[in-house]
């Protein structure tokens, strides 16, 4: 599959729309290759080479696809800027970037902030085109804008029914259809009243976050409210849970494996550090494993996956880490060994307990890995008859380490 792939970068504009380069490239291509709505904007008489729509799914045609027409002109057209969240990256990671000679138009961004007068720099964009719906809650702070990309006519209906039930209802969204084209057209409402059951599927949600009287504040650092969470009991407590992340350090695009997952306070709140980061939660209860997925959810974390196990049996055949976090069954035989072994180089664990017993084998490790053995004590005030004191609650000891040796 030698040879360069001109994508070429097509708005609701169409072909009046397109710069010279852009307009040669696609008159020259032997093969076009787009969606059915991106080649009907092409002129026969401008483009004459062979259409092809895109097969469903798309991503594993790709390669077969390209090799079809080998030693022809292929020019594939792409919505707005191809490399933002576009075929551009597709094909980049099928085809590899050096064959890729990319013609980008204006985003579906940059025409929406253009319209609003909000500075593209400082606007958050979500994509919610092949994402679950929930991974939007995640995004939502007091005073926020954010664009989201919209999958169909149906998303903004969707989008403003998840805000009313979250607590987010005052958010005004506007949704600015056909950007560019003749057919442009804003709707504005806020979510509690969105009137709209279906759009235009060519749209851009822009949402002015406000959050309703009385709904919990989620800051964007570890360490949410307890009452975030659904829990029986078994639940990393607020500032210990603090303590944890701060010493697990997740950085972006890395894994984490968290064993004993609870209530999952500890894989939700990694991965809601970075919206790249990853978790993998092994829980041994079925029904707390539940209770996991329905706090990423809540939480804005869907992709958070679960495995229901025990440990550490359920560890063999996942990714390799690049932290651990051990909640529960330390005195487990092997488990400990397991998760060490499973580290590369350079990578990070972090164990808690409140037991004597696993306090020892946490001693042990100290002695023979070295890192940071610490233990956490937090006492909250509460009346004490016509006064206040102090209750506290069980000192937490916790091992960090990083694992000897420099990454590959």
């Amino acid at each position: 599959m030698n040879g360069a792939i001109a994508v070429v970068g097509i708005g609701a504009d169409g072909w009046d729309g397109l710069p010279e380069t852009s307009r040669r490239v696609l008159g020259a291509a032997e093969v076009l290759i787009g969606a059915p709505r991106q080649l009907d904007l092409l002129p026969g008489e401008a483009c004459p080479g062979e259409r092809i729509t895109w097969p469903s799914p798309l991503r594993p045609a790709v390669p077969g696809l390209l090799a079809a027409h080998q030693g022809r002109t292929i020019a594939v057209l792409a919505s707005g800027d191809p490399s933002f969240y576009g075929i551009g990256r597709t094909l980049a990671e099928t085809a590899g970037a050096d064959r890729l000679r990319v013609h980008p138009h204006p985003s579906s961004v940059s025409y929406a902030c253009a319209r609003l007068g909000w500075p593209l720099e400082s606007t958050e964009t979500l994509s919610l085109v092949a994402r679950p719906l929930a991974a939007l809650s995640a995004a939502l702070h007091p005073g926020r804008r954010l664009l989201v990309l919209g999958e169909g006519p149906g998303t903004p209906a969707r989008v403003a029914a998840l805000l009313r039930d979250t607590g987010w209802g005052g958010t005004r969204i506007r949704v600015l259809e056909q950007l560019g084209g003749e057919h442009e057209r804003l709707l504005d409402a806020t979510a509690a009243d969105w009137p709209h059951e279906r759009t235009d599927a060519l749209h851009v949600l822009a949402l002015d976050c406000v959050r309703d009287p009385g709904t919990l504040r989620l800051g964007a650092v570890p360490g949410l409210p307890d009452e975030a969470y659904e829990h029986d009991g078994q639940l990393t407590k607020r500032y210990v849970r603090a303590a944890t992340l701060a010493a697990l350090a997740p950085a972006p695009g890395e894994l984490l494996w968290d064993i004993g997952g609870g209530s999952g306070s500890i894989g939700v709140e990694w991965m809601r550090t970075h919206r790249s980061c990853r978790a993998i939660t092994v829980e041994k209860s079925p029904e707390r494993a539940a209770r996991i997925a329905r706090n990423a959810d809540t939480l804005g974390v869907p992709g958070l996956r679960v495995v229901t196990g025990p440990a550490p049996a359920a560890l063999t055949g996942l990714p390799t880490p690049d932290a651990v976090f051990i909640g529960g069954g330390l005195t487990v035989p092997g488990l400990l060994d397991a998760c060490w072994d499973a580290l590369p180089a350079g990578g990070r664990l972090v164990a808690n307990t409140v037991t004597l017993e696993s306090e020892a084998l946490l001693a042990d490790r100290y002695r023979r890995h070295g890192g940071e053995l610490i233990r956490l004590a937090v006492a909250s005030a509460v009346p004490v008859g016509g006064f206040t004191g102090w209750r506290q609650a069980m000192p937490v000891t916790q091992w960090s380490v990083t694992k000897p040796g420099e990454r590959a």
